[in-house]
């Protein structure tokens, strides 16, 4: 049990000086978080990995090393950069608080959650990561591994998501006044690395003395998880036409909803049943004897299961007065298309 919490920040300041992780957008010791590099690597990393957003890193800030340069890029570079990386509503709220930060602000982010929940694309977690660690300021910085940390600390066995509220008022117990930033690391490094999901390394861990939930045997089994309803399956079809140039169309999805303003290969409607042919025949972007390809592509959404047959067919007269994009095969990697449709080309160009 932690009944020095003041104590019990220093041994962790303490060990994280010594085994901190070296990250593309963490400063150095001594040096002062730059805020621009903050807030990118956390949006990146809301739904991604550490190894993954790594190199997505790297690229835009090498393209886009300010605020303002990412607020001038037109948007769709910025999309096809961030291809790959999914949940592009991040993508579009990126750009908008970027021109937000830029042309309000004047390049600068505001320090303060407060200010920093008014912006695009921030929620409560990010603002509070960003006030702590680019400026320095007390927040309470709750991510998936603080929560592991904390729910293990306090042994707290209620169930994720309805524990989440107790994990947070127990984290602000534990934040220090000085040097906030740096415990907000040194938390989302011990559980990245000492406190992690399988085989705690608690001979390791600076607050192994302190745990209940290693006192009682329990603590790789925490935090504890309501059991998840099935992910429903979704089904439709792509289609893969080329015009006689050896195109292939593409189109854009709505900027709002799923997959907003990202550039796919034209399908059916997504739903419960693969389309009949009447279906397909319907909703064609242009009639041409279509033939399906064997096999089904398949992905997983946050929310679903998808499974895309395609067909393909070549393009006959008329095509120019077809509503999309003629992309050749060689400039596909110059589009926004998610990872879905990555894969639908895979398929496409290994079957057609």
């Amino acid at each position: 049990m932690i009944r020095d919490s003041a104590e019990a920040a220093a041994r962790l300041l303490s060990w994280y000086d010594r085994h901190r992780r070296d990250l593309p957008w963490r400063a150095k010791p001594g040096e002062t978080a730059d805020p621009y590099r903050v807030w990118l690597s956390e949006i990146m990393l809301q739904q991604t990995t550490v190894p993954a957003a790594g190199p997505y890193f790297r690229r835009f800030t090498e393209r886009w090393p300010t605020v303002r340069a990412l607020a001038d890029s037109p948007l769709d570079d910025l999309l096809v950069a961030w291809a790959g990386l999914g949940y592009y509503a991040r993508a579009r709220n990126l750009h908008k608080c970027a021109q937000v930060v830029a042309n309000q602000h004047g390049g600068r982010f505001p320090e303060t959650e407060a200010e920093l929940l008014e912006l695009p694309g921030i929620g409560a977690y990010t603002a509070a990561a960003i006030s702590s660690i680019a400026f320095g300021r007390k927040a309470t910085v709750v991510d998936g591994n603080v929560e592991r940390v904390v729910s293990r600390i306090f042994a707290v066995e209620t169930p994720m998501p309805a524990a989440k509220p107790a994990l947070r008022r127990l984290t602000a117990t534990l934040t220090p006044e000085d040097r906030a930033g740096d415990f907000a690391q040194a938390m989302m490094d011990l559980g990245a690395t000492v406190c992690t999901p399988r085989k705690p390394k608690c001979m390791l861990c600076p607050w192994a003395e302190f745990c209940d939930g290693r006192a009682a045997g329990i603590a790789e089994t925490l935090p504890r998880k309501a059991a998840k309803a099935d992910k429903p399956t979704r089904r439709g079809v792509a289609y893969w036409l080329l015009n006689p140039e050896g195109a292939v169309l593409l189109r854009r999805r709505a900027e709002e909803g799923l997959l907003g303003g990202m550039t796919e290969v034209p399908s059916t409607a997504w739903g419960p049943e693969a389309p009949g042919d009447a279906a397909v025949a319907t909703e064609q972007p242009l009639p041409a004897p279509w033939r399906r390809l064997p096999g089904v592509v398949r992905h997983t959404f946050s929310h679903f299961h998808l499974e895309l047959g395609v067909v393909a067919a070549q393009a006959g007269d008329g095509w120019r007065a077809v509503e999309g994009l003629w992309v050749p095969i060689d400039r596909l990697g110059d589009q926004a298309l998610p990872s879905v449709m990555v894969k639908v080309v895979r398929h496409a160009l290994s079957n057609a």
